[in-house]
């Protein structure tokens, strides 16, 4: 079936090819613009109605007259490959571990293929992930009920958990950087980031979480973690000037080599249940304890806070900052690689890494292609590092790919 149309200018038949849905082709003598001729002409319906914004090229195809087009960068793999702006390597990534004081392994229901680890699988479990390109680990310990207080004074134990295998990997990998974490929380029988006041004038009539004991505190865990060998100690706890307070306790204990990873934007977020599950750490119900954590950890809405908090804490000498969780987060790193000089790492959390293992158990996702998107937009936001619970699998995917 032919009929005859008019372009400006150009008379060209025009003639009905069915594949599927009816279309249109048009083969005009030289470029023109469609007219705007309606149906009139067409007294088939079925024969699609030619549009007057687009035009007709040489060959008789249609032609929108745009000179850029990005699609042209992206038309094979080599050249997305050329022009891709940000790459995730294994040596981004920062393995957390849990260990505990068990003489075997025990799985962690919340957190599918993560398991609390012996010392001696903790061992395995960082050579694997050094062959595979992960250079960094950071240790969360589970601690027995009858070693907590609410002081929390074994978390600085030169013989307890963590410094134990903090120098038990130094002494088989030497080149792997062992990251602690430096908070109370483990070692808290009240649950909390720091020490509980035994009055009730804190948040909802409890007691209140005591900024500046809680400090001291850490600085002491801080140096124990020191001494038996971590290369970087990370503050997670919150409290207000405990970065500059440990930096001087480390400096001026002949640690000035030891760096400082400050959580300067650790939100008072719903993802962390999974690993309150796996160190018990959640605030306890019969304490006198506040039933959350928001009166240190920040406000989810805020986000210029973030940028206080990040602007003290480079000024008392942290060496690079962390924002927790990572994925609601992207806007916050972004903000804070773009006001501040120091490197800039992100945690993909318990309930982050929870959900995907669901979705992807569950056949609604595909585990591989969506973690590795999920790690590259933590790097495009401006992440430098990342703490993923995904490193050493990641590193093998990257490793295979």
């Amino acid at each position: 079936m032919s009929l005859q149309l008019t372009f400006i200018g150009t008379p060209v038949t025009a003639r009905k090819e069915f594949s599927g849905d009816s279309v249109f082709v048009c083969t005009p003598k030289r470029p023109g613009r469609l007219s705007t001729p309606r149906a009139a002409a067409i007294t088939d319906r079925s024969v699609r109605e030619p549009l007057p914004h687009l035009r007709v090229n040489e060959k008789g195809g249609i032609w929108v007259p745009q000179r850029a087009r990005p699609r042209r960068n992206r038309k094979n793999e080599g050249l997305r490959s050329m022009v891709r702006e940000n790459i995730v390597l294994p040596a981004n990534f920062i393995y957390p571990l849990f260990i505990h004081t068990e003489d075997y392994n025990q799985p962690i229901g919340a957190m599918p293929g993560c398991e609390r680890h012996t010392l001696d699988s903790m061992l395995k479990e960082v050579g694997e992930a050094h062959a595979l390109g992960v250079n960094s680990v950071v240790l969360f310990p589970k601690i027995p009920d009858s070693l907590k207080s609410n002081t929390a004074d074994e978390c600085y134990n030169p013989d307890g958990l963590i410094p134990r295998a903090i120098s038990s990997i130094k002494a088989k990998y030497p080149n792997v950087s062992v990251w602690t974490d430096v908070a109370l929380d483990p070692y808290s029988d009240q649950g909390h980031d720091g020490v509980v006041s035994s009055d009730n004038l804190g948040d909802g009539g409890k007691g209140r979480i005591l900024n500046d004991e809680t400090v001291e505190q850490l600085c002491r865990q801080a140096l124990c973690q020191a001494r038996a060998g971590a290369d970087v100690v990370s503050p997670s706890d919150m409290m207000d000037g405990r970065i500059g307070a440990i930096r001087d306790t480390l400096d001026s204990h002949g640690f000035t080599d030891v760096s400082i990873v400050s959580y300067c934007a650790k939100y008072a977020s719903a993802f962390y249940g999974p690993f309150r599950e796996a160190l018990d750490s959640a605030p306890r119900e019969d304490s006198n304890a506040p039933a959350n954590k928001k009166t240190y950890q920040m406000d989810p809405a805020n986000s210029r806070e973030a940028l206080i908090e990040a602007a003290l804490d480079v000024a008392e000498g942290a060496d690079m900052l962390m924002v927790k969780p990572g994925m609601p987060f992207l806007d916050i790193i972004f903000r804070l690689k773009q006001q501040t000089s120091v490197p800039i790492a992100a945690y993909h959390v318990s309930g982050e890494y929870a959900m995907m293992k669901a979705a992807a158990q569950n056949g609604w996702l595909d585990e591989r292609t969506s973690v590795l998107e999920a790690l590259l937009c933590f790097k495009r936001a401006g992440a430098d590092a990342i703490l993923t619970y995904y490193a050493k699998q990641a590193a093998q995917w990257i490793q295979d790919s």
